[in-house]
């Protein structure tokens, strides 16, 4: 079976009705967790990006103290997994100013709360890509934004 590209399924939604649209969307989500996560932040939480940030900096921050720190596998393994999970909800977002606030909420968790991950090279390698991503993101944001965000990276990169 050939999937459509994003063209033709824009161009067949256009003829569509409002009631075929809505049972299409309830369909979709039915089938996969990250499709129901989608939709509900576009119906729900789309409208105040300052709350989502919070409640993805409240979710990060029970994470990172969920973390099985009994040995240094497995908290890189779930310091992954938390990574993970934040991508996941920047790419819901699609904001670059979301992205940027909420990977240096991530590198500010992992500097302060387990300090001791980042003897590791492939956990500092991990770190300083996130601060080179976070570097470029800041670049494209408005210029008050990028003195705000620099301070609170600068806060980390000590």
């Amino acid at each position: 079976m050939k999937t459509a590209t994003v063209k033709e399924l824009k161009e067949e939604l256009k003829f569509r009705s409002d009631e075929d649209l809505m049972k299409i969307i309830l369909r979709l989500s039915r089938f996969k967790k990250e499709n129901k996560e989608l939709l509900s932040y576009l119906l729900f939480e789309s409208t105040d990006e300052d709350e989502y940030v919070a409640n993805v900096k409240t979710l990060l921050d029970n994470m990172f103290l969920a973390l099985n720190t009994a040995n240094n596998y497995r908290l890189q393994k779930g310091l992954r997994k938390v990574l993970r999970e934040a991508k996941k909800y920047i790419r819901y977002s699609g904001s670059k100013e979301t992205e940027v606030a909420v990977l240096i909420h991530f590198c500010r968790l992992m500097r302060e709360t387990h300090p001791q991950v980042l003897r590791s090279k492939t956990m500092r390698d991990l770190m300083s890509r996130q601060i080179v991503l976070i570097k470029t993101r800041i670049s494209t944001l408005h210029e008050d934004l990028q003195y705000d965000f620099e301070q609170e990276l600068n806060m980390i990169e000590i």
